[in-house]
């Protein structure tokens, strides 16, 4: 077992995807005639299983254990932030060139913050879990001396910035998703007191009382629920009890909620809301295979991530997704301003965009989620417009008769609504 200290020498650093004896490895853990997902078939994504083991779901993927490609990135406590987004003064981390790889070991939030007693061994030792099976990063995290301020700080642990590089202000980056690993056999669902959608009906209890601190985590009367993934029906899937016989098994799909680049200013930027530069947008669809294009306000772009999850239902209506640690791969590549690789045929973007395989996503933002939907709106047209020369009249037509919007999420301050445009309705697409 690798050290922490020695951990980009523990890697093999792999360009191509997954070989035959990984497909096979993911076959056995799937079982027969199962179909593997996406993120299962990217590069190092069978690290995440222990077979020799016997494991039924993801093993734990220490700091420095199993692969990655490009550039790593671990996340020690000097190479985050708790509760902000790096700004234009934020310096990098790391850096590389347009079109490099970078790799980051990625760590939730959940078990580690004040109302769970900033103590990810004690915490999870409750639900059941050995010391061993933690990860070291959290741990390091936890005990380092971090100002985090509970009730207004940011919850996420947000690793970077990495410089892109060349990429100016005007630039617009292209963040191909290329893995998502679990980094870990489990993950937490919470809902806190005066958040989520229902905020003043859930929790159903008195509510944050006197004295409520990590050293009394209890006090704040907030529901964390921990939730083991196995290995069930050739799928990986979080499993909530219900009553007996009976539990909620639902399949993990994981993504990145939170991805951005700095916005040019120098004041401190909370994690919680998204902007234009990306953030917390919580686009579930962002899974192995999307594009994010985000465009660039500061030079060299200084990319950030964090927010892992296992898994969201659109709205993320308790607070939370299943909130769960991921070591994830990225290609970044800067598109200068007025390229035709730009989505929407504009010299830049005025907000985040993604594609995946299926679908056009263009990106509505705003505290008013009738003005996040107007915006989502907005953008689809002009992307038709620009991208495929459609009439606007004509793509508002389309819109409305093939399009879904979809709430992305309503617990942010900023809610978010993103488009599914259909790219088979087009022929080849773009």
């Amino acid at each position: 077992m690798q050290r922490p200290e020695s951990s980009e020498q523990a890697f093999s650093l792999l360009d191509e995807g997954i070989g035959r004896r990984d497909l096979l490895r993911a076959g056995a853990v799937l079982g027969a005639g199962a179909i593997a997902p996406a993120w299962m078939l990217a590069s190092g994504a069978t690290d995440a299983f222990a077979l020799s083991r016997g494991e039924a779901g993801p093993s734990v993927l220490q700091p420095g254990e199993g692969r990655a490609r490009g550039r790593y990135v671990p996340s020690r406590p000097e190479q985050i932030m708790w509760g902000y987004l790096p700004n234009n003064r934020s310096e990098q981390i790391a850096a590389v060139r347009s079109g490099g790889l970078v790799t980051f070991d990625t760590v939730s939030h959940e078990g580690i913050l004040e109302d769970q007693g900033r103590d990810p061994v004690k915490y999870f030792a409750t639900k059941g879990v050995r010391a061993e099976k933690v990860l070291r990063d959290a741990r390091a995290i936890a005990a380092a001396p971090i100002a985090h301020d509970f009730d207004n700080d940011g919850p996420h642990i947000v690793t970077g910035p990495v410089s892109v590089i060349g990429a100016r202000p005007g630039d617009v980056l292209k963040v191909d998703v290329v893995a998502l690993v679990p980094r870990a056999p489990y993950g937490v669902i919470s809902n806190r007191h005066g958040k989520g959608a229902l905020p003043g009906e859930y929790p159903q209890n008195a509510g944050p009382q006197p004295g409520a601190s990590k050293e009394r985590p209890d006090l704040y009367n907030n529901v964390s629920v921990f939730t083991p993934v196995r290995s069930i029906d050739g799928r990986l899937k979080g499993v909530l009890p219900v009553r007996r016989n009976l539990a909620a098994e639902f399949p993990i799909d994981p993504f990145m909620g939170l991805m951005g680049v700095a916005l040019d200013t120098a004041e401190p930027v909370n994690s919680i809301p998204p902007t234009v530069a990306g953030g917390n947008i919580d686009i579930r669809n962002l899974t192995v295979g999307s594009t994010l294009y985000l465009p660039v306000f500061v030079p060299e772009a200084k990319f950030f991530v964090g927010d892992p999850h296992f898994v969201q239902g659109d709205g993320e209506v308790a607070l939370t997704a299943l909130e769960a640690p991921l070591r994830g791969t990225f290609r970044l590549t800067t598109l200068p301003a007025g390229s035709p690789l730009i989505p929407s045929n504009r010299p830049s973007l005025p907000l985040p965009f993604a594609e995946t395989a299926d679908y056009w996503i263009p990106v509505g933002l705003d505290r008013d989620l009738d003005e996040a939907m107007k915006q989502a709106v907005r953008e689809s047209i002009a992307f038709l417009s620009g991208e495929l020369g459609m009439d606007r009249s004509l793509a508002y037509a389309y819109l409305s008769a093939a399009t879904d919007y979809v709430v992305s999420q309503v617990v942010d301050r900023t809610k978010g609504v993103h488009a599914l445009i259909r790219k088979s309705d087009f022929g080849a697409g773009r």
